[in-house]
């Protein structure tokens, strides 16, 4: 499987109002004290603004892991990758190969103790508090929810852990004895890769698919969300709001009104490593050399 999970429980929780842009009346959801349903959140643009991993790479950044044009480079990926909506396999397999250098050798302890610095710096502010609601009404009914992500499993499991979900499924690479060896386990968690993630992960919980919900921003993500009985488009790109809509899939919009408008909708209102999704490309430390 691409991804393994990993649960810690906290306590969190969140009073914002949420906001939605479809006014039909909908049932009770979610339904408390349904323990065969649960909730699966993707990262970027769902619950954070923007992608994780860019944040990460800033903080890499400050701690000289790497140097200025790489940033810029990376985070020219980033708004590429976002405005175009599509990725180049070989692309992200060389920004992968590029990312596993740079963590090669490094422990896994280090970049977990970094990643929670990282957080407080970059990450806190930009968790959207409407996903974050929603998040919350699942975990107030009694329910499980996790992180879904081509991030890094570790940046991913320190968001879970301080938003007070139960744990997280991320990409993984390879470590022995604590020390990455510059090896990805499987692929990213990526599209089909999440789908088969989440479904495992409900096999091995006892959960049904058909009551349990999923949250995301990407049409990469239909296959996940097409497995759930709930599924919800969250600041949703045009191709999976075009879908959302098709499908009759509930659609949320925390953007502003500007933002939203750009893309056409209404405005309502052992873990593995730094290494594997769409932004691995932290650092270009190999061609260098």
């Amino acid at each position: 499987m691409a991804g393994e999970a990993s649960a810690e429980a906290a306590r969190k929780s969140s009073q914002d109002t949420v906001p939605q842009d479809d006014s039909d009346q909908e049932p009770d959801f979610p339904v408390l004290g349904d323990d065969k349903a649960a909730a699966f959140f993707d990262l970027d643009n769902t619950v954070m603004q923007g992608a994780a991993l860019f944040h990460f790479g800033r903080g890499l950044y400050k701690r000289k892991f790497f140097e200025t044009r790489d940033l810029a480079k990376f985070a020219w990926q980033q708004a590429w990758f976002r405005l175009a909506g599509v990725e180049d396999p070989e692309h992200m397999q060389d920004a992968r190969d590029s990312a596993l250098s740079i963590v090669k050798g490094h422990r896994v302890s280090e970049l977990m103790s970094i990643g929670e610095e990282i957080y407080d710096e970059y990450m806190a502010e930009r968790i959207w508090p409407g996903t974050r609601a929603l998040a919350q009404a699942h975990l107030d009914a009694g329910q499980k929810v996790w992180l879904v992500t081509a991030a890094p499993v570790e940046i991913a499991t320190v968001i879970a852990r301080r938003l007070g979900l139960t744990g997280a499924l991320g990409t993984v690479a390879e470590s022995v004895d604590g020390v990455y060896t510059g090896k990805l386990v499987g692929e990213p968690l990526h599209g089909p890769a999440k789908a088969e993630a989440v479904r495992a992960l409900a096999t091995a919980e006892g959960l049904d698919l058909s009551r349990c919900a999923a949250y995301s921003d990407s049409h990469n993500d239909i296959p996940m969300l097409s497995l759930v009985g709930h599924p919800y488009a969250i600041n949703p790109d045009t191709k999976l709001r075009k879908h959302a809509r098709a499908q009759d899939w509930r659609l949320r919009d925390y953007r502003t009104a500007r933002k939203a408008a750009k893309v056409g909708l209404p405005a309502a209102a052992g873990v593995g490593a730094v290494a594997g999704g769409t932004a691995a490309a932290i650092a270009l430390h190999r061609r260098r050399r």
